[in-house]
């Protein structure tokens, strides 16, 4: 399996279970899309997100369905 497979079907993973994010979905999405979405853009300092970074913005941004 390439790298790029073996990056994108975890991350494609990641989206599913996080954001609840279907193939679809997953694939018309850009990388920074992706990225914003997980909060990932958020923590300003290079530092990756927490879970209570990613907690807070499961609350302020619901899935609409």
């Amino acid at each position: 399996m390439s790298e790029f497979a073996g990056a994108a079907r975890r991350a494609a993973r990641v989206a599913a279970a996080l954001l609840g994010w279907r193939p679809a979905e997953f694939w018309a999405a850009t990388p920074a899309e992706l990225r914003t979405a997980l909060g990932l853009d958020v923590a300003g300092d290079g530092a990756p997100a927490t879970g209570d970074l990613l907690a807070r913005l499961m609350k302020e941004f619901p899935d609409a369905g």
